[in-house]
């Protein structure tokens, strides 16, 4: 019987300047996870969480909590762009168009830069721009963002699942 390796990248080798990743999942952003996020992160606009104030505005229905859509498409990125890193921070996040509950989030990843780590041989930075997308091709989150990416072989998971102990017979 073979092992069966499940894929474990991307890593600093697999990112060239151009390439776009796209999120293998979308997303659909529900009542209770807005209320929810809003009410965790004590945000009090209700605009968020209160129908009828919304209601009298020209949105005329709550919007999502922008801070749930970034961290929503910060998520969707993660199996496909960041298994093997970390975020060293955003910069300039924007949200062009507006989310509704009921939206589905998708995220699209484009490198604008890789390049060796000056100060860590083991891995590389990497410089993205992620746009949060809505299920009608509407951008609604747009940000770029630096990564420092595990090299291939490199990263603390490589050879980390446990070879099995034979049973006492």
């Amino acid at each position: 019987m073979a092992v069966q390796e499940i894929w474990q990248g991307p890593f600093f080798e697999d990112f060239k300047a151009g390439d776009i990743y796209r999120s293998s999942v979308g997303r659909t952003v529900t009542e209770a996870d807005n209320t929810w996020f809003t009410l965790l992160t004590n945000n009090g606009n209700q605009m968020y969480f209160n129908a009828d104030y919304a209601r009298r505005t020209r949105f005329e229905r709550p919007l999502v909590n922008s801070a749930l859509t970034l961290a929503i498409v910060t998520g969707l990125t993660g199996a496909d762009v960041v298994r093997n890193g970390v975020g060293l921070g955003w910069k300039e996040v924007r949200f062009p168009n507006q989310m509704y509950v009921g939206d589905t989030l998708y995220a699209e990843t484009e490198v604008l830069l890789a390049r060796e780590s000056p100060k860590d041989p083991r891995r590389g930075l990497v410089k993205v721009r992620t746009r949060g997308i809505s299920q009608d091709g509407a951008v609604v989150m747009d940000s770029e963002r630096n990564l420092l990416i595990w090299k291939r072989g490199q990263a603390p998971t490589a050879n980390f699942f446990p070879t099995p102990r034979e049973e006492e017979k």
